[in-house]
């Protein structure tokens, strides 16, 4: 769906909307109309930016990828659909606590220069 590539079916991950949210059917039993893709972030972002969900699953309003992208990306993410490929991924912080409870752990970003960032973007 997003990248628009055929695949075997067991390379796809089926997507159903459920409560307004597209929520990841790995084992392809949930009820109701499905869509499929692969599971990479690449082409996750592209049927976000072509807005494919809507459209492939027939619905009538947006619909929150939330639960897709915590399935795909591992974490879930602050870019809405349409946002520039890669904007959000780079502002992700982490707050691990040590066994003494105080916390550790900074964002690789947050040592980082506004030129630094605009290396690590990619060009479109």
């Amino acid at each position: 769906m997003g990248c628009r590539k055929r695949a075997p079916v067991t390379d796809l991950l089926r997507v159903v909307v459920r409560s307004g949210a597209l929520v990841p059917d790995p084992r392809r039993t949930l009820p109701g109309r499905g869509a499929s893709l692969h599971p990479t972030p690449e082409c996750l972002r592209a049927a976000e930016r072509r807005r494919a969900f809507v459209r492939a699953l027939r619905s009538s309003t947006p619909v929150e990828a939330g639960p897709l992208r915590v399935h795909v990306l591992g974490t879930p993410s602050a870019a809405a659909p349409g946002a520039e490929a890669g904007s959000g991924d780079n502002e992700r912080t982490t707050d691990r606590s040590n066994t003494d409870g105080s916390a550790s752990g900074r964002s690789a970003v947050e040592g980082r220069t506004s030129s630094d960032e605009q290396a690590v973007k990619s060009p479109r």
